[in-house]
């Protein structure tokens, strides 16, 4: 895996050195994306155009309200990680016009006056002017240090309330908690002393200096990796979309199968409340008997139900197609049904063998009443390029992340290429 990250980055690193990319100034980005059709799949009524190329690995993605769009790189490029887009000519392509801060990573988000960015062990803060610009971006305040980083689900996505708090990811470093980890039979260990300090949602303060683990509270627990959430403005509660676990039939064969360990099991999307626990590594969620089931690293067989008191999904998805980003929609561009409805960036599988690998989509869930219908369709598709998908590295654009312009369009960055889509309804 390291092979094929520092392959990408290198191509990254000669693909915009040859755009005349240099760090802190405007660059002229004559790449010349295709605006006119971007080879995605959108429902009738929709465009969707690339508005910019080569963006570094592109993660999450936000537009302050004056459209400055803010785009967090998970590697560094030429020493940055975060870049600055604008559309200068008012041509609706995106020019780099800054790039900022020297650290990798996911997370970033804007609240009130402030724009927030992780690293995989610390977040960071940057004042914002009245254009929704960074004031002093070499000198943001560090809000939070010393979060766990082992090298295995490690990226802090981040989200923000509404009441000054900050809700920061720790994935846990661990596919299942086993003694040995993922290794064919080894059994779990309990407790789990992984949730001690990951493996679960903390929450801090936004406007504290140098907080550390014991300054926050662990808000949710027992949630494997979370890289997609986002506050629910009219629940007044955090969605979180967790990446489930690997390799039940090869660590377990004994009890399942490969085509069920390809299918199984469900990316889970939760409403999270303070002490909220989804049951990582304990249980799983299978979407066929819309059941919690016992982990085979604590005895479970593919049949006997887990713990009944771990909390349920509100939706699950199909297993292994990697939910990277989510966006609850609040804009009045698009028509009524996507109102507070949640869109859902799938980064895609790797471990959907013997099966064609999946995901690479966008995907929208309505919702009523602060509720999933149960029923999501996807979106936006075709961004792997390719009608059968059997390796990642195959995959021309994988979907990561998702934010909504002041203009209610919608924003999809991919981590690839570093392309970012922007999707616009223009049938009134």
């Amino acid at each position: 895996m390291k092979k094929i990250q520092s392959t990408i980055f290198v191509f990254l690193l000669i693909a915009i050195s040859l755009n005349g990319y240099c760090a802190n100034h405007i660059i002229n980005n004559d790449n010349n994306p295709d605006s006119s059709n971007a080879g995605i799949k959108v429902p009738e009524g929709f465009t969707i155009t690339k508005v910019a190329d080569n963006v570094g690995r592109a993660r999450h993605i936000v537009v302050s309200p004056q459209g400055t769009i803010y785009v967090k790189s998970m590697k560094k490029i030429n020493g940055k990680g975060i870049f600055v887009l604008k559309d200068l000519k008012g041509s609706g392509q995106l020019n780099t016009v800054d790039t900022f801060c020297n650290y990798g990573g996911t997370g970033i988000a804007i609240k009130g006056n402030y724009l927030y960015a992780s690293s995989d062990e610390e977040v960071f803060r940057y004042k914002l002017n009245a254009k929704g610009e960074v004031i002093d971006p070499k000198n943001p305040e560090k809000i939070i240090t010393g979060l766990i980083e082992h090298h295995q689900h490690e990226t802090k996505s981040i989200a923000l309330d509404n009441v000054g708090n900050i809700y920061v990811n720790i994935g846990a470093y661990s596919n299942s908690c086993q003694e040995q980890d993922r290794t064919k039979g080894s059994p779990g260990r309990k407790p789990c002393p992984v949730l001690d300090s990951a493996g679960g949602i903390w929450m801090f303060k936004v406007d504290k200096l140098n907080q550390t683990y014991g300054d926050g509270i662990r808000y949710a627990t027992g949630l494997r990796n979370v890289v997609g959430l986002d506050w629910n403005q009219q629940t007044n509660s955090l969605f979180v979309m967790q990446h489930g676990r690997d390799q039940l039939f090869q660590n377990w064969p004994q009890y399942f199968t490969e085509q069920e360990s390809a299918e199984l099991p469900a990316e889970c999307m939760y409403e999270l409340h303070n002490g909220s626990n989804c049951g990582w590594p304990y249980i799983y969620y299978n979407q066929h008997l819309n059941k919690k089931m016992l982990a085979p690293e604590y005895g479970g067989d593919g049949k006997i139900e887990g713990d009944a008191s771990f909390q349920n999904p509100v939706i699950a998805f199909p297993g292994h197609l990697a939910p990277n980003g989510l966006l609850f929609y609040t804009g009045n561009q698009f028509p009524e049904k996507y109102k507070n409805g949640a869109f859902i960036a799938f980064h895609g599988s790797w471990n959907r063998a013997p099966l064609p690998q999946a995901g690479y989509f966008v995907v929208f869930v309505p919702f009523k009443d602060g509720k999933p219908t149960g029923k999501w369709e996807i979106f936006a598709d075709g961004f792997s390029g390719k009608e059968v998908i059997n390796s990642t590295r195959s995959a021309d654009h994988r979907p990561c992340g998702l934010a909504q312009g002041p203009d209610g369009s919608l924003y999809i960055s991919d981590d690839v290429k570093g392309t970012i889509y922007k999707v616009k309804y223009t049938e009134h």
